[in-house]
């Protein structure tokens, strides 16, 4: 059940989007940029990044679909296992682990973020553009994340209807 006044129009997420069709124009263009322009991660990477800023902000509708197309990619289940622990014992590439540290801190406690934080991760070997999309891929699924959880999408994910499905794998996962 969607957390809105009961309205005969608006069932599903494709219904809410339609109502406020720049909105969603916004929200999926910045998507869409993060996902299929140039980055210094691989859209695998990215999809990982969404993955796991959606499972810091509980937001299980999302989680799972980044994950699964994480999954799909080739990588190994038992990292989502680990980073539900800690950063330090999932099996990726320790480059990775300043941008996962940095997206923990950005979504859980963003005003303890500090220029440590930054050098970090240029001290991994990332540039400016890699420091960047980290915060444009967690600020992004900050609000999607939010977006979806206000409106009472994420309760009721179960009951997502065939369009809305077909919006998150087309235009949502990219």
């Amino acid at each position: 059940m969607l957390y809105l006044p009961p309205n005969p129009d608006i069932n599903s997420l494709s219904d809410m989007l339609e109502k406020y069709p720049r909105r969603r124009v916004l929200l999926f263009k910045v998507m869409e940029e993060i996902m299929r322009n140039q980055s210094p991660f691989s859209k695998e990477t990215r999809q990982l990044l969404f993955a796991y800023t959606s499972y810091l902000n509980q937001c299980s509708l999302s989680y799972e679909y980044h994950k699964a197309a994480s999954l799909a990619s080739g990588l190994d289940e038992s990292v989502f296992a680990a980073l539900k622990t800690s950063i330090h014992s999932a099996k990726i590439d320790n480059k990775l682990k300043p941008i996962l540290r940095l997206i923990k801190k950005l979504t859980l406690s963003p005003k303890q973020i500090t220029y440590a934080d930054a050098q970090k991760i240029f001290d991994a070997g990332w540039d400016e553009h890699a420091y960047f999309d980290s915060v444009c891929i967690c600020a992004i699924m900050n609000c999607m994340n939010r977006f979806i959880t206000a409106i009472g999408i994420d309760a009721n994910s179960s009951g997502l209807n065939y369009t809305d499905k077909m919006l998150f794998t087309l235009n949502y996962i990219g």
